[in-house]
């Protein structure tokens, strides 16, 4: 996949793609999917049945299977950065779902979700936004771990009963080889202490979305770009080898490191889309900083990339405590494998792209224009 990676990075056009760009689909021949079915053969004195079964699915946020104490547990979120200063990022390569949420500047932010997963050396750890409080109120009270926030937006996570870690000094610290304030880091390992310390919540949230057989692909998805403002790209190439969705930020390959130094790319089995209505928060009283938000309740434009496929429809949401629901043109819910997920919220005035093999074949280095 590194070969893979390196042909693809220098393929990549230095050019980020217009946030004007027309969401497009290329549709295929349909894709067949193998539906369970049930063979008898009749001898003539006994039935044999044989059932394709069914795909697995746990009750984890991302429908994996594992260990049922692990499955049944808190899921811990961490707040990571993601300016460039900030880059190669630390637990990304473990986490079970992450999400990607626009912040100041054009610039976005992840929250990593651990569930299954623990890492000791994740970041850098960075302040909490509105749009969080919004995302981890659906989390059953697992704690959020944040650098901090406006005192206006901890007011916020205090009426939403968001339990937030703060930089405390005993769940976090500073490596003095980075720049602050891109150097703040913390251990899933030590914000699980904390929170059993508080008596705060230890259950799971269940499934972030339906998993199971998918139906429904709407057509091939080798590249994928998504538009988070004029200057910030969320990209995604198809590699068939390891069946996992690898990320670019713009034409750069996206990457994680380790606190021995190992690096590797970014990379998750879904990729999950959604469109929402981007709006300035302020604090009422007038005072601080006004910050980029996005709604997340309501409805609207939604698209799934799996097993290098697309699927689109609708994201439902009736409230912040609730899950989001995905559904297709025909009011049916999206189903898709269970797997660790990505899910980007953009504003609804950008844009999603995507290209079938046949056409990134053809386009070659003009995969991101």
């Amino acid at each position: 996949m590194l070969v893979a990676c390196a042909t693809i990075a220098a393929a990549c056009s230095s050019s980020e793609p217009a946030a004007t760009t027309t969401t497009t689909t290329t549709t295929l021949a349909p894709v067949t999917t193998i539906a369970t079915t049930t063979t008898t053969t009749t001898a003539p004195t006994t039935t044999t049945t044989t059932t394709i079964p069914a795909v697995e699915v746990s009750e984890a946020i991302n429908g994996l299977p594992g260990d049922e104490a692990t499955i049944d547990r808190r899921v811990v979120s961490v707040k990571i950065d993601n300016h460039p200063n900030a880059r190669p990022q630390s637990g990304l390569d473990v986490a079970d779902a992450a999400f990607e949420v626009l912040v100041e500047a054009g610039l976005t932010r992840f929250i990593a979700l651990f569930h299954q997963s623990d890492a000791d050396f994740v970041g850098p750890n960075r302040s909490g936004r509105p749009t969080d409080s919004q995302i981890m109120s659906a989390m059953a009270g697992g704690p959020f771990q944040i650098s901090g926030a406006q005192g206006w937006v901890q007011r916020i996570f205090r009426e939403d009963d968001i339990n937030v870690v703060y930089d405390n000094g005993q769940t976090t610290w500073r490596m003095p080889d980075r720049p602050r304030p891109h150097n703040l880091y913390t251990s899933t390992l030590l914000i699980r202490e904390w929170a059993d310390e508080r008596g705060w919540p230890d259950e799971s949230p269940g499934n972030l979305f339906a998993y199971g057989e998918p139906e429904g692909y709407a057509g091939a998805a080798t590249s994928v770009s998504v538009a988070f403002s004029d200057t910030s790209f969320s990209n995604w190439l198809w590699d068939s080898e390891t069946e996992q969705y690898v990320h670019y930020q713009g034409d750069e390959l996206h990457q994680w490191v380790t606190d021995d130094g190992d690096v590797g790319p970014v990379a998750f089995d879904t990729v999950v889309v959604m469109k929402m209505r981007r709006y300035i928060a302020r604090n009422p009283a007038g005072s601080g900083t006004s910050l980029p938000t996005v709604d997340t309740v309501g409805s609207g434009e939604a698209f799934v990339f799996s097993e290098g496929q697309a699927m689109t429809g609708t994201w439902e949401r009736p409230a912040t405590t609730d899950m989001f629901r995905l559904v297709d043109e025909g009011g049916d819910e999206i189903v898709m494998p269970p797997g660790r997920v990505w899910i980007c919220l953009i504003p609804d005035t950008e844009t999603v792209t995507w290209e079938t093999e046949a056409a990134a074949q053809e386009t070659d280095s003009d995969l991101w224009d």
